[in-house]
C-alpha cells in the first residue's frame, strides 16, 4: 500500500508570503516522513458550489514544490481536460516533467462545475468529447514532433512541443459510481465513456464520495472491461479522501473537532451524515478500520486530503497510516 498527501493548496485568508512558507514546508516534510506522491485540487474558478475555499493553480503549485523536492512524484486529482488547449497544456506538463526529472502523474478527469466550462469557452455537455481529444493530443505531443490531430474541437496541422518526454508520464483517470446524494451534480453510477478511458489508462482514481462497497462494484467492472479488452499494462487502483485525525477516545469530541475542520474548506451543501459515509472520519480506531475497509476491496493507492498546512497532521497520518499499512496489499 502507498499513500500521498495533498498539498494544502487552499486559500483561507493567511498573508501570502506565510502561505508560500508553508506549502513549501509541507512538501519537504511530506517526503522526509516517506510519503509516495504530492497531490493537488485543480479549480480554475472558485467553485464553492461544494468548497468554501478557492485554490492556487494546479500546475503552477505542483512546479513550485518540485524545485524544493527530490523524490516524491506529484500528480493532479484531477487535472480538468475540458477546460485547457492541448497545445499549452503539452508545454506546461512537459516542462514540469523536464524540471522535476519526471515525476509527473497525469491524474486526468472531465470536470463537473457548470460556471468553469463557461468561464473557459466550453459547454459542459462537450467535456467527454474533448477529455478525450486533450487526452490524446497532449500524449502525442509529448511523445515527439510534427503531430498532425484532427479533432472535433482541437486541430494540430505538424506541431510540435517540445522538451519531449520519454518515458511519458502515467495517466490515471477519475471517476465512476458514488453514494447518491440530491445536491450531486454527476449520476452516481460509472458512465460508459469513463470506463472506456479507465480501462486504456495506467491508474483509476475511485471517486472520494464512493464508499468501499461502491469501490468494488466498480473495480469488478474495470477488470472484467481490461480482460475483455485484452489489456495487460500494469494498473494502480486509487482513492483519494479528506482525513483529519483528532487523537482521543471522546468520540463526540473528535467528531465534533472534525466537523470543524472539515467546515473550514467543504461547503455545508451536503450534511455532516452524508460527508461521514463517504469521508474517512472518527477516531484514530475508526480511520484505521476504514482504511482497512478500502484494502479489503482493491484499494492500493490513497492520496490523503488534509484540511491545513499544519505538520502535525502529516506526523499523525504518518503514525496512524503510512506506518501500519505500509505492507497492507490489496486483493484482486
Amino acid at each position: 500500500m502507498k499513500f500521498g498527501v495533498f498539498l494544502p493548496s487552499f486559500i483561507q485568508g493567511e498573508p501570502q508570503d506565510q502561505h508560500a512558507r508553508r506549502l513549501r514546508d509541507f512538501a519537504r516534510h511530506a517526503e522526509e516522513l516517506g510519503f509516495d506522491s504530492l497531490w493537488i485540487t485543480d479549480h480554475i474558478v472558485t467553485a464553492h458550489r461544494f468548497y468554501s475555499v478557492s485554490w492556487l493553480d494546479s500546475l503552477m503549485t505542483l512546479s513550485h514544490v518540485a524545485a524544493i523536492t527530490e523524490r516524491v512524484r506529484l500528480g493532479t486529482s484531477i487535472l480538468i481536460l475540458p477546460v485547457r488547449t492541448p497545445a499549452i497544456l503539452a508545454k506546461e506538463i512537459a516542462t514540469l516533467e523536464y524540471l522535476s526529472g519526471n515525476r509527473y502523474i497525469y491524474g486526468i478527469g472531465t470536470g463537473w462545475y457548470g460556471p468553469e466550462f463557461e468561464a473557459c469557452g466550453v459547454h459542459k455537455p462537450e467535456r467527454g468529447a474533448r477529455t478525450d481529444e486533450v487526452l490524446a493530443a497532449t500524449m502525442a505531443l509529448f511523445a515527439g514532433p510534427d503531430v498532425h490531430f484532427d479533432g472535433r474541437y482541437y486541430q494540430l496541422d505538424g506541431v510540435t512541443v517540445e522538451p519531449h518526454l520519454d518515458p511519458l508520464p502515467p495517466v490515471w483517470v477519475a471517476g465512476g459510481s458514488q453514494l447518491p446524494h440530491e445536491q450531486s451534480p454527476e449520476r452516481p453510477e460509472m458512465h460508459p465513456n469513463v470506463l472506456r478511458r479507465i480501462v486504456e489508462s495506467d491508474g483509476w482514481i475511485a471517486r472520494t464520495t464512493a464508499p468501499p462497497e461502491l469501490i468494488a462494484s466498480d473495480l469488478e467492472l474495470i477488470l472484467e472491461a481490461r480482460r475483455e479488452a485484452g489489456v495487460t499494462k500494469p494498473f494502480t487502483i486509487a482513492q483519494e479522501n479528506f482525513v483529519w485525525i483528532e487523537e482521543g477516545s471522546n468520540r463526540d469530541a473528535v467528531i465534533a473537532e472534525q466537523q470543524r475542520r472539515f467546515g473550514a474548506v467543504v461547503s455545508a451543501e451536503r450534511p455532516w451524515d452524508y460527508l461521514a459515509s463517504v469521508y474517512i472520519v472518527g477516531t484514530v480506531d475508526d480511520i484505521q478500520r476504514q482504511i482497512q475497509a478500502r484494502v479489503d476491496m482493491g484499494i492500493e493507492y490513497m492520496m490523503l486530503h488534509t484540511l491545513t498546512p499544519d505538520l502535525e497532521q502529516l506526523d499523525l497520518f504518518t503514525k496512524y497510516i503510512l506506518e501500519p499499512f505500509a505492507n497492507a496489499t490489496a486483493t484482486r
